[in-house]
This record gives C-alpha cells, structure tokens and sequence, in this order.
C-alpha cells in the first residue's frame, strides 16, 4: 500500500486536493483529477517494455508521467484509492464489439462502495466517464463525457452504454489481478490484439480529447477540431511532451505485433 508520501505524490502528479475522508465528494474529484491528467495510451506495447499492474505500476503513472491500458491505469488508481480509505474492488469486462462482446477479462475497471452503495469507477477505457456511475439505477446517469446507463443485463453482470451505444459489460464478481494474466498475455502478443496493430495515445480535455495515433494528432476542444501531423521524430517527441506531458527517450514504433516482452501482474 502507499505510505502518506506515495499518497501525496500521486496527488500531485494527476493535481488533485487530499480529500478530507472517503466521500463521494472526495471519489468524484479524484476521478476526474485522473481522467483529465493520465493518457489512455500503449505506447509500451510498441517499444518492447514490460507491462506492469498494481503497485508496480504507479511507478510508471505517477514519476514517469505516463499513462496505459485500462488493466495499468484502473489498478494502479486503485492503490491510490485504497490508499485513502475506499473500499475497492475489481471487476473484469467484456468490450462490445461490432460483432458482439468480446472475449472474457478483456476490461478491468473497479467498484468503490460508499455507505454501502456501489459505484463503477472507471479511469482506463478511453470512452469511460470523468465522475463514478451508480450500479443502482439503469436511468440516463449524465456526465460531462456524454449520458451514460448501467444496466442489469440478461446474462448477468451489467451492461454500460454511452449515448445509447453499448460500450462493455461489466462482470459484478470481483477478481483478483493475477486473473488476468492469460489475456493480458494476449493483448500483448498476439498479432490480433488492438493494441499491437495502431500506436495511440489519448487524454481527455475539460472540454474535449487530444489524440494522437501513429503520426495524426487530433485535437477536440470547445467545439473546434485541429488536425496536425508532425513529420519529424523530433516533432513528434515535443507533440507528447506538449499534449501528454510525456518525455520519452525514445519513439515507439508503431508495428508491434508478435513482441511478447514480459508481464508482470504485481
């Protein structure tokens, strides 16, 4: 767990205030602090480095000023959170694709319960909301990111939708890291896995999204939509400095598929 000066330092990389306890007031603010301050990126699944999850990878998050996947991001938030007293949990998902759901464990995103009431808390997916969800209610939840619903489905667990398109089903039996270590396995070596086949980086703006994949940054913001492509390495190494506050020592390359460099789950 994170001592006070893990704690403080984790606050000040994503600029957010110590909350006074744990609080819906304290977990909204710390949500948004961290979507609107960590990329949802994978750049590392491009430069053949380790993926690390729980504490290991704060370190990555908090002093590299970098960002992840939904499985680097939502449990290293977790260690923050539960490191100022929430009760925390993690659930596995399934990402809706145009064919249906895809496989099992392919998410990870987190329940906070306050006062006995159990909240989606989700930092990590791209499309996820900047302030938690009620589990409790399938009514429009709205949200700066749009008008989201969580909904019991049929099957089991519960589906979450973004302006009435399905965007994952969410598993409501709580795991472990370690179980998802065959498909983190996947994401990181199989010539199938998205995250291998496009190099992104992502952050969500207060009122808007940058994004740059391969060479094409794409600003959103006020209403207004630029489109720039920087050409040389040096352009796009200042474009994630600039927009992500990232200094890399390197640029990754942008055809990853079959790399099967290491993962480590803790």
């Amino acid at each position: 767990m994170l001592d006070d000066a893990g704690v403080a330092e984790y606050l000040d990389r994503i600029g957010a205030k110590r909350p006074e306890r744990p609080d819906l007031a304290g977990l909204r603010h710390l949500q948004e602090r961290h979507v609107l301050s960590v990329p949802f990126e994978n750049i590392d699944y491009h430069l053949d480095r380790e993926i690390h999850l729980g504490e290991q990878v704060v370190d990555k998050i908090v002093r590299q000023r970098r960002g992840g996947g939904c499985y680097e991001v939502n449990s290293a938030f977790a260690v923050l959170l539960e490191a100022l007293g929430h009760q925390v949990e993690i659930l596995p998902g399934r990402v809706y694709r145009p064919d249906g759901l895809g496989p099992a464990m392919c998410h990870l995103a987190l329940r906070v319960t306050l006062d006995g009431e159990p909240w989606l808390v989700d930092a990590g997916f791209g499309r996820n909301s900047r302030h938690p969800l009620r589990f409790s209610t399938a009514d429009v939840q709205r949200d700066p990111h749009g008008e989201y619903r969580v909904e019991a489905a049929g099957e089991g667990g519960f589906d979450v939708s973004l302006n009435g398109s399905p965007l994952y089903r969410i598993d409501d039996r709580a795991c472990r890291l370690d179980d998802f270590g065959p498909t983190l396995w996947w994401w990181r070596s199989s010539p199938d896995s998205p995250f291998l086949q496009e190099l992104f980086c992502s952050l969500a703006l207060a009122d808007g999204r940058v994004t740059l994949k391969g060479n094409r940054l794409v600003r959103v913001e006020g209403g207004q939509r630029t489109i720039e492509k920087p050409e040389s390495d040096q352009d796009l190494l200042d474009a994630y400095r600039t927009h992500f506050g990232m200094v890399l020592d390197e640029l990754p390359d942008s055809g990853g598929a079959n790399r099967t460099i290491g993962i480590q789950l803790t």
